[in-house]
């Protein structure tokens, strides 16, 4: 018996010895099988690679055209605002330009009868109140004209002194309150709430 378990793990042994060599040949042409499929995956892969890459360069050369094409748009629409803003500036200007033109001449035009009278007055013979009356009349006509375009005096003899429409050249001792105006030494005139020319006082101290 013996000797029949001895030849029994004999042949075993001969068995897995013959196995191995089989097994391995078999492992090796799997591997070689697989080799072109890994090979191919590969391939495939950087295939797919470049494919996406190529798209996406040409997406970013499409953003870049649209991007240069908007660039361009807004440049030549900045331009046009630019040209219709010099355009409104110049016709804004000329049409102060005009503005103020047109108010010279119409308040020329309406001064032209008093410089008409004055002239008359100038050219009269007769007694002096002929003439002094002449020349009232002239200045009612000259006030008149003034108050029409807005112009008035500012008011100074008895008011409180303001700094905004007089111009107190001398203080001196009297009776009135402090700060009062006592005289007024040139008219002063306003046009509306703007000071044309303060009127130049004495003031009380």
């Amino acid at each position: 018996m013996m000797g029949e378990e001895t030849k029994e793990t004999t042949q075993a042994t001969e068995t897995k010895e013959n196995a191995a060599p089989q097994e391995q040949a078999k492992e090796e042409a799997q591997d070689l099988q697989t080799e072109p499929v890994a090979a191919a995956d590969m391939e495939a892969a950087e295939a797919k690679q470049e494919d996406v890459a190529e798209i996406n360069v040409e997406a970013y050369q499409e953003r870049i055209s649209n991007l240069e094409e908007e660039n361009e748009q807004l440049l030549s629409r900045l331009h046009r605002l630019q040209a219709d803003f010099d355009n409104y500036r110049k016709r804004i200007a000329n049409e102060k330009k005009e503005w103020f033109t047109q108010a010279v001449c119409d308040l020329v035009s309406e001064l032209l009868p008093v410089l008409d009278n004055l002239e008359r007055a100038m050219e009269a013979k007769g007694s002096a109140e002929a003439v002094a009356e002449g020349v009232q009349m002239v200045y009612r006509q000259f006030l008149s004209i003034l108050e029409k375009q807005g112009v008035e005096a500012i008011e100074a003899c008895g008011t409180q002194f303001d700094p905004l429409y007089h111009h107190a050249v001398m203080q001196v001792e009297c009776d009135e309150p402090e700060n009062t105006v006592v005289e007024e030494l040139q008219k002063g005139y306003k046009l509306k709430d703007r000071v044309i020319r303060p009127s130049i006082v004495k003031v009380a101290k």
